[in-house]
């Protein structure tokens, strides 16, 4: 039997950064990957935005590892040549009945060390003239980044310190070990097992069902999973906006926003789609035309000269979540050894937003988690 140092799990951007920090930390490190391509699920279907701090509850993990992963993720962006900007956001009420949302949004991100300027309506229809609004919020620190090129760079330095990726490699089972280590059963064209002192988790949306196959986690450390489907529409045309445009944060999510890409193209999304209870591999990404019904509706409340027939169907993503509708926001699950009293295991559960953006200070954490 085969034994490495570390295995990773899931070769989204999340587990690609985790298996950087392990290779660079010395240790013989495999990420192993099921899908034939890195990033082919939630860290490909994602707005691809570097997301401030905002709205997270003071003293979580999404709070902490957001802000302290967003000076991190640009400046490795800056050093590794992954194209990105630092566009900046709007968070828009439209009537005054929001101002008091808005509110509670500046001082959340204060809580969190993240200073929003307050805009009345001519100062911010100078930002954007095309915007409708009573009262907005200017993040200066929100930005977007090309994710595949991220998630391109993030290999690129797990191969240079050594580790290794092997993709079309689904973990089916994994048997907890003692001082010998944990041993995982790969399949793939030629099925194995491997040895390994550590193991991370990193498989999204597949987290919680292999944590479930994991022998020798007590089941109360499995969480149950919940998906979340979001759907996106882009714009025929130039966009009017040279910023972010997000209403005032909704439940489940943020609210049908306006996204650029690079290119400047601009696309809305995400909305919330409860999925039925069901395998990830069984998820239809196709995104339905007759929502964006209700995406005409939700745009042209902060941009009302929104054209009929302006948007196209685009992608869709599913959000990992651990609660399901009308339950508070679960915070990140980052659980090692110290909650769970395996040995060298780490369970990454409900990575979402903002997973892309703290993807780094993630890794960190996962190290720290290990001991």
């Amino acid at each position: 039997m085969d034994s490495v140092d570390a295995v990773v799990i899931g070769a989204g951007v999340v587990g690609l950064a985790v298996g950087r920090a392990l290779a660079r930390s010395g240790l013989e490190t495999v990420v192993l990957e099921r899908a034939d391509a890195i990033g082919t699920a939630t860290s490909a279907r994602n707005s691809e935005v570097i997301h401030a701090g905002l709205y997270y509850p003071a003293g979580s993990l999404k709070a902490r590892l957001c802000v302290q992963g967003r000076a991190q993720l640009y400046d490795f962006c800056a050093s590794h040549g992954v194209a990105h900007a630092r566009c900046g956001k709007l968070v828009v009420a439209t009537s005054a009945a929001q101002h008091a949302e808005l509110e509670a949004t500046r001082a959340k991100a204060a809580a969190n060390g993240v200073e929003l300027q307050w805009l009345g309506v001519d100062e911010a229809r100078a930002l954007e003239p095309a915007l409708r609004c009573t009262a907005a919020l200017l993040s200066p620190e929100t930005g977007i980044v090309d994710s595949h090129g991220l998630m391109l760079a993030l290999q690129g330095d797990l191969e240079a310190a050594g580790g290794a990726l092997a993709l079309c490699s689904p973990v089916t089972a994994l048997r907890c070990g003692g001082a010998e280590g944990h041993v995982l059963a790969v399949g793939g064209q030629a099925p194995m097992e491997l040895r390994a002192r550590i193991v991370v988790n990193a498989a999204g949306l597949w987290a919680p069902a292999l944590a479930a196959a994991t022998q020798g986690l007590a089941a109360r450390h499995v969480p149950a999973g919940r998906h979340a489907k979001g759907n996106y529409f882009s714009l025929a045309g130039r966009s009017p906006f040279s910023r972010l445009i997000y209403p005032v944060p909704e439940q489940a999510g943020l609210g049908v926003h306006l996204t650029l890409d690079l290119a400047g193209q601009a696309r809305f999304g995400p909305d919330v789609q409860w999925l039925p209870e069901g395998p990830p591999d069984a998820i239809d990404y196709r995104v339905d035309p007759a929502r964006a019904e209700g995406f005409y509706a939700e745009i042209r409340r902060y941009w009302p000269d929104l054209r009929d027939g302006a948007l196209q169907p685009a992608y869709s993503g599913v959000r990992p979540k651990l609660g399901g509708p009308g339950s508070a926001a679960a915070d990140f699950v980052v659980q090692g050894p110290a909650a769970h009293g395996v040995a060298g295991l780490v369970n990454l559960f409900g990575i979402e937003s903002p997973g892309l953006t703290s993807c780094l200070a993630l890794a960190d954490e996962v190290l720290r988690s290990i001991g």
